[in-house]
């Protein structure tokens, strides 16, 4: 368990969140579309390989063309050649893609509730930290350090970000900035109720 306090009910998330919680399929689509926009928009694109017309070198013929018992070559650049052009490369291009509003809102609403009723959403009180220390971030959330947890806040603490920084096992977040691919790339869920209700103003 990442925490001693009790897992979040399916009865207490809809009534925090103020929406029913999705128990069938509906959404995974959404939740699919989603989290691979999240990664391909994350990618820079910049990968590129040279041509024939772009490595350098002359237009020289390596020997002539008849006598030397090799075979013809008209220039040095060639893909044959080490050293040469590459053929049909990676060029710059654009990986983005476009997903719309009520899909990424669906997502969120659909990965939520997965967690909820996988028990994996704990509500916790906000940390109140006088300065960076992690060790007292996990006391005040009753963090033991076996999994990967999420911490979702409703504003920028300076304080608990630093000190969750320090750890590669706990990560924070605001729940305005919340999406779908967070609820699913961690082990457990940890909110705090003010967290709760922005989230619940984003999903009605």
């Amino acid at each position: 368990m990442a925490t001693t306090e009790k897992p979040l009910s399916a009865k207490d998330a809809a009534a925090k969140l103020k929406v029913e919680l999705i128990e069938n399929g509906i959404g995974t689509q959404a939740v699919h579309e989603t989290v691979v926009a999240y990664r391909a928009n994350r990618r820079a694109g910049t990968h590129k390989v040279k041509t024939k017309g772009e490595v350098s070198g002359s237009n020289k013929k390596p020997w002539r063309q008849k006598g030397t018992g090799n075979a013809r070559a008209g220039y040095k650049q060639s893909p044959l050649w080490r050293g040469g052009g590459v053929v049909h490369g990676p060029v710059p291009r654009d990986y983005s893609k476009k997903t719309g509003k009520k899909v990424k809102k669906l997502a969120l609403r659909k990965a939520i509730s997965a967690r909820v009723l996988a028990g994996d959403v704990f509500v916790v009180n906000a940390p109140k930290l006088e300065a960076p220390k992690t060790k007292t971030l996990f006391s005040q959330l009753n963090f033991n350090e076996d999994c990967r947890a999420l911490l979702v806040l409703d504003g920028i603490d300076t304080n608990v970000l630093l000190s969750s920084r320090n750890s590669q096992l706990l990560d924070t977040v605001t729940a305005s900035d919340l999406n779908a691919e967070h609820l699913l790339k961690y082990d457990r869920i940890l909110a705090t109720d003010a967290a709760l209700e922005t989230l619940a103003q984003r999903l009605n």
